[in-house]
């Protein structure tokens, strides 16, 4: 059995390591986050659904199984219909009798929104379902999901590291005013600017290190770090890891490594997903969360 007294006498200079009530608890808090974090994964609209990103062009696109189509979604009619794209505007009409619904309504045709909305429009037919989703560069494409997908059916958990309190830290925040921004690149080769409130300094093995945390929107209430270590490419995912944190408290946040986690890309080729910053590579190898999903994707 861990032993408290480790936990609680562990502290250097700029980090303390968080104290909890007891070991057991805090072991079984991680191993409810982890249940939690696999259901969500497993549940028929989940990441491991995901089945296809195909991209629209301006004007026409035609839609549905059939290999004549400009976009090919298996399973789908053979001609589900056509998608029209002009200006910021998209919207989608069905071929009569297909028996595909949008938003779970018998309709013809409707305007889709894309996942910027906090119900994107949703077409679907079966166990198939997809939406739009909007890019940098002013791409649009859409999101294909299948709850019967091989990648959903046949999965088989994931590689954890055993929990390691030590690898729950609290460090010190020094605030940026105003706010830096910091490029994140993702997997197709775009650079997103995200905004970044200040960063967290934390010393492990006598060695201090530092990472910056993004805001993923002006009215966030949490810090969203996106990581790298000397085991990412080999026995953690390559591109990154993804850990959240609560704001910042009285100049400490509370990083939990326990809880870091494989993107969506570790589980299927058809995400979008951000790469750890040159600034968030840490050298040193960060043995808690997530191993390797598979083989991975990228």
């Amino acid at each position: 059995m861990l032993m408290t007294s480790l936990l609680l006498a562990a502290s250097v200079a700029g980090t303390q390591l968080v104290s909890v009530n007891t070991d057991n608890e805090y072991v079984k808090e991680i191993e409810d986050w982890r249940t939690q974090r696999a259901e969500r994964l497993k549940a028929p609209g989940g990441w491991l659904s995901l089945v296809g990103l195909e991209w629209l062009k301006p004007g026409t696109n035609t839609v549905g199984s059939d290999k004549d189509n400009d976009i090919v979604i298996a399973r789908m009619p053979a001609h589900l219909g056509k998608i029209d794209w002009s200006g910021d505007k998209v919207t989608i009409t069905l071929n009569p009798d297909t028996g595909a619904t949008i938003d779970d309504k018998l309709i013809a045709g409707a305007e889709l929104l894309d996942d910027s909305h906090e119900k994107p429009t949703t077409v679907a037919f079966g166990s198939v379902r997809f939406y739009r989703v909007d890019r940098a560069g002013g791409r649009k494409g859409l999101r294909i999901k299948d709850s019967e997908a091989p990648t959903r059916t046949q999965f088989s958990g994931i590689d954890n590291y055993p929990v390691d309190p030590s690898w729950r830290i609290e460090a010190r925040w020094i605030a940026f005013d105003p706010p830096h921004t910091l490029d994140i690149p993702n997997v197709l080769g775009n650079i997103d600017k995200m905004k970044v409130p200040g960063k967290a300094v934390f010393e492990r093995d006598g060695k201090s290190f530092e990472l910056l945390p993004v805001l993923e929107s002006d009215d966030a209430d949490e810090l969203f770090y996106i990581i790298a270590d000397k085991t990412s490419g080999k026995e953690t995912y390559g591109a990154a890891r993804f850990v959240y944190s609560k704001m910042p408290v009285d100049g400490k946040v509370v990083i939990d490594f326990n809880k870091a986690y494989n993107p969506p890309c570790a589980f299927t080729p058809y995400a979008t997903c951000p790469i750890a910053p040159p600034e968030n590579r840490l050298a040193v190898p960060v043995r808690a969360g997530e191993k390797k999903y598979g083989s991975g994707h990228h």
